[in-house]
C-alpha cells in the first residue's frame, strides 16, 4: 500500500509536532508499506530524495504567512494524483482540507489530523480565524477519518459537527541528563533556572511567564534564578518582539533551538518547565518534556490536565498564578521527584511511539 504524507514541512522534523509525527510514524511504517513525504522545497539546506526508504518529494510553496501551507498541499495533492494514483491521503492540519477535493471527487481515501482549536489562537484575525473554523468543518466532508489527538478534541467534533474519531495521540521518548556542560553555554546551572519552549505566540502565553517571573524575583531577589524562553516566531509581530525586548541577563532568550540534546538537557535540568499552551489537544512539547524528567507548570485547561494528571501543577491565566507556582517549587512546597516518576511512567506506558504509530497503521489499513 502506497501512503502519502501531506501538510507538514516534511522530514527530518525541525520545526513542531506535526513533522515530528510524521518522521516517527513513517519510519515505523517504511518495511510494511511505500512511504511518501511531502516537504516543502528551500526549508532544508540539503534534500535528499530518500530518508532510509522513505521517499522524499520537495515542492514549492506561497512564503505568506496565510497561504504557505495550503499552497504546498493543493500542489502535493496535484502531485499525487498525477503520479501515485492508488495512493492513500495521510494529512496533517484541518487547514489543508480545501487541498483534498480533487483527492474526494476522485474518490481516495483519506484520513485527515485535525490538531487543535486552530480559530482560538490570538495571532489570526477575524478572517484568519474563520477560515480555520470552516476548514475544520470541511475535514468532516471530504475525510474519510478523522483524527484526534485528544480525548477533548475527539468530544468537541463529536458535539459540534456529530463526526466521530479515531483517537491517536503523539509520543515521546523517555530521555535523562547525559552532557550537563550544555548549560554553561547558557551561563546557567542546574535547577538555577525556569525553562519554557514555545514558539511567541499570545496563546502560548511566553510574556505572562516573564511578567510572572519579574514579580518572582521583585519577591526573591536573592534566589539566583534565570528564565530561558527558547524559541520565537517565523513571521515577527508586535508580540514577538515585546518578548524580545525583555532579554536581560536573567531573562535568556536563544532563539530557535533544534538540538534535540541541548533540549534534553535544558529540559532535564530545569527546576521547572513551563508550559504556557492553552489551545490544542496533545501538546508534543508537553509529552517531550515529562519524557525529559522535567518538572512541570502547566496552563490549567482540559487539554493540559488530560495529558499530565497529577504529573505537575496548574497555573491560571494571571501573574499572580503562576508566580504563585514559581514561589511553590523555589520553596519546595511540592514533590518534585514524585510527579517526575508519574510523567516518565505515562510516558513509557501510553505517549510511545510504537503504540502510536501501530495505531495510524491499524487505522489507514481500514480505510
Amino acid at each position: 500500500m502506497k501512503i502519502l504524507f501531506i501538510g507538514t514541512r516534511g522530514i527530518p522534523a525541525n520545526y513542531s509536532g506535526f513533522e515530528i509525527c510524521v518522521q516517527e510514524v513513517a519510519k515505523r511504517l517504511q518495511n510494511r508499506h511505500q512511504i511518501i513525504v511531502y516537504a516543502r522545497k528551500g526549508h532544508y539546506k540539503t534534500e535528499p530524495k530518500k530518508i532510509e526508504n522513505i521517499k522524499i518529494i520537495y515542492l514549492p510553496c506561497i512564503k505568506l504567512k496565510s497561504f504557505e501551507t495550503l499552497s504546498h498541499s493543493i500542489l502535493s495533492v496535484v502531485h499525487g494524483l498525477i503520479f501515485h494514483w492508488s495512493a492513500k491521503y495521510l494529512v496533517f492540519n484541518p487547514a489543508n482540507s480545501f487541498a483534498m477535493i480533487l483527492p474526494w471527487l476522485f474518490r481516495k481515501k483519506i484520513a485527515i489530523n485535525v490538531d487543535g482549536l486552530e480559530w482560538k489562537r490570538d495571532k489570526w484575525n477575524f478572517l484568519g480565524k474563520s477560515y480555520f473554523k470552516i476548514a475544520a468543518w470541511f475535514s468532516t466532508k471530504v475525510s474519510n477519518k478523522i483524527i484526534a489527538d485528544s480525548k477533548g478534541i475527539a468530544d468537541f467534533y463529536k458535539r459540534r459537527w456529530n463526526t466521530d474519531s479515531t483517537l491517536i495521540e503523539y509520543g515521546a521518548y523517555v530521555k535523562k541528563s547525559s552532557n550537563i556542560r550544555v548549560l554553561d553555554d547558557f551561563n546557567i546551572k542546574k535547577q538555577k533556572f525556569f525553562l519554557q519552549i514555545t514558539r511567541f505566540e499570545p496563546e502560548n502565553n511566553p510574556l505572562l511567564t516573564i511578567n510572572a517571573f519579574k514579580q518572582f524575583k521583585l519577591e526573591n531577589p536573592n534566589s539566583n534564578l534565570k528564565l530561558i524562553i527558547v524559541g520565537d516566531v517565523p513571521y515577527p509581530s508586535i508580540y514577538s518582539e515585546s518578548i524580545k525586548s525583555e532579554k536581560r541577563e536573567d531573562i535568556i532568550l536563544p532563539g530557535y533551538l533544534y538540538d534535540v540534546n541541548i533540549l534534553t538537557e535544558l529540559r532535564a535540568n530545569s527546576l521547572a518547565y513551563i508550559h504556557g499552551n492553552q489551545v490544542g489537544g496533545t501538546n508534543p512539547a508537553l509529552l517531550e518534556a515529562m519524557g525529559s524528567h522535567a518538572f512541570i507548570i502547566a496552563r490549567s485547561v482540559n487539554f493540559n490536565h488530560e495529558v499530565l494528571e497529577k504529573g505537575g501543577i496548574y497555573y491560571e491565566n494571571d501573574i499572580d498564578s503562576l508566580k504563585n507556582c514559581f514561589n511553590l517549587v523555589y520553596l519546595k512546597r511540592v514533590d518534585r521527584s514524585e510527579a517526575i516518576d508519574f510523567c516518565v511512567n505515562k510516558v513509557k506506558i501510553y505517549y510511545n511511539w510504537d503504540r502510536i504509530a501501530q495505531k495510524y497503521r491499524e487505522m489507514i489499513e481500514k480505510l
